[in-house]
């Protein structure tokens, strides 16, 4: 049995590669706070959603497929959270049978799975309710799969087959066993049998006349015997102790994958139960293929800036298909760091089968996502800032590939304006004749006049909105290149004088 809930075709894999750039990731794209409020304080779903997310996908089919299903989740929340709950209950009761001191014994491995497996069968028994409930509630191509699954294998039939055995190999009337002589006279060719059913009127059991049978009593103080006799037994039932054990682990490892397949979709819900209660939109996005080049949405958000602040922030629209590159300028503070964190977010979110925080939001999935943001001045630097920042850019030049995308955000501004303006204008023009998407968040108006004088069909220049007084509005949108960053907006507020 498989769960097939993330993949049509195969279970999700947990210790699957991340990408070389997590870290990077992680802490440019504040990703621990979205991990955060999926998982609510529970380090599997965290490790889940953190997989999830990090393991893009660039299969438009098998998005969607995971689109389709949390649909369904978002639908029918008590129903999916039921069906993970009877999952972990599983796991768990399973990790609660003893195992004992004499785990390594036949007898013990077969007492422990006939108990193991007794009470999976309750388990499975209610994901079967469940289905015979609520199929007909769900439309993803994914859970009717599911859902069919379990009407088909875990029939009455199937259950009842189940108990039968299970009361047999409590072996009631005993174990009979067969063997051969071997070498040295020792036993060999030990063979389990199934006890004759005996369908004589319990009459004619007692008159019936009977052949003598070979019979011997072990003495109650005879430990060397009864150890002998409990290892004949043992050699009789090692083969089906052993295929029991492997029904129950075959069992388990479809709770576990359930449970971890289910965890991405909990995490999910949990996500939207939140930004729901802070009155916030999500959609599900239209990806199209990372070959063409689409990136549209209305009120796209910083998902985890409305986290922290638990409270709603401004969205941004934006209409920048069959653009490379975007060019983003404009007032110090007025948004442009969470407008492009906002950008990375819901790519990574679209790319796992997420909705996205967004009115409607459509884009090309890309072979990668990469981000380049400049650090903080540290200590333990051994070279300057720029040669850093060159150093990290290098290791994405090493990773990267055609149709991947690029965060930049204020890079290369650790030397003067005529330097830093001529690295990223050679970077950038490298990026983009390589079939690669930059959006660029920078305060160089060398490097981004430069493009812009270019004329360049495939380019879009967006700036931070300010006010006649000197507010800002936290908007983004289509605007030339400006000479200022209006920093004596900042010393105004700050010190309230000019300066």
């Amino acid at each position: 049995m498989k769960a097939l809930l993330m993949y049509r075709d195969r279970d999700f894999d947990l210790q699957g590669e991340l990408p070389p750039n997590l870290e990077a990731l992680t802490q440019d794209l504040e990703l621990n706070t979205l991990f955060n409020a999926m998982a609510r304080e529970d380090k599997f779903l965290f490790e889940v959603a953190r997989r999830a997310v990090l393991s893009s996908l660039d299969d438009l089919d098998t998005i969607r497929y995971r689109q389709d299903i949390l649909r369904d989740c978002i639908k029918n929340p008590a129903v999916v959270r039921r069906i993970y709950s009877v999952a972990q209950e599983a796991i768990e009761s399973e990790k609660k049978v003893y195992w004992g001191f004499l785990s390594r014994y036949p007898a013990t491995i077969l007492s422990r799975s006939i108990e193991v497996l007794q009470m999976f069968v309750g388990k499975l028994k209610a994901l079967r309710k469940i289905a015979d409930e609520y199929a007909d509630a769900f439309e993803s191509e994914g859970f009717s799969t599911f859902f069919g699954m379990l009407k088909e294998e875990l029939s009455d039939g199937y259950f009842a087959d189940i108990q039968d055995h299970l009361r047999e190999l409590k072996f009631p009337s005993g174990v009979l066993v067969s063997a051969e002589l071997g070498e040295g006279f020792k036993g060999a060719q030990y063979t389990l049998h199934k006890p004759q059913e005996n369908k004589e009127s319990w009459i004619k059991r007692i008159t019936a006349k009977r052949e003598p049978l070979h019979t011997f009593a072990i003495a109650d103080r005879d430990e060397s015997g009864a150890r002998a006799l409990s290892e004949l037994k043992d050699r009789g039932i090692n083969l089906v102790a052993s295929v029991l054990a492997q029904s129950t682990d075959h069992i388990l490892s479809f709770f576990t994958m359930l449970g971890t397949e289910l965890a991405f979709y909990i995490g999910c819900l949990n996500l939207y139960e939140q930004l729901d209660q802070l009155g916030e939109p999500v959609s599900f996005p239209r990806p199209v293929t990372s070959s063409e080049r689409r990136h549209s949405f209305v009120g796209l958000y910083d998902v985890c800036l409305a986290l922290t602040m638990k409270a709603q922030v401004v969205g941004n629209d934006l209409s920048a298909d069959n653009k490379d590159l975007v060019i983003i300028t404009g007032a110090n503070q007025g948004g442009k760091s969470t407008f492009l964190r906002s950008i990375g977010l819901a790519q990574l979110m679209m790319q796992c089968g997420m909705f996205v925080p967004a009115e409607s939001f459509c884009a090309n999935t890309c072979r990668g996502l990469f981000t380049h943001y400049r650090r903080e001045e540290d200590t333990a630097m051994n070279s300057g800032k720029l040669d850093e920042e060159l150093s990290r850019m290098s290791d994405i030049a090493d990773s990267i590939k055609t149709n991947a995308m690029v965060l930049f955000n204020e890079s290369f501004a650790a030397t003067n304006e005529r330097e830093g303006s001529e690295i990223a204008s050679q970077i950038v023009s490298a990026l983009v004749e390589t079939g690669i998407k930059v959006f660029f968040v920078t305060h160089l108006y060398e490097f981004a006049r430069g493009f812009y004088d270019k004329g360049m069909e495939n380019a879009i220049f967006l700036r931070a909105e300010r006010q006649t007084d000197g507010s800002r509005t936290f908007r983004v949108s289509e605007g030339k290149p400006l000479q200022t960053s209006y920093g004596e907006d900042l010393y105004k507020r700050i010190f309230g004088t000019d300066y």
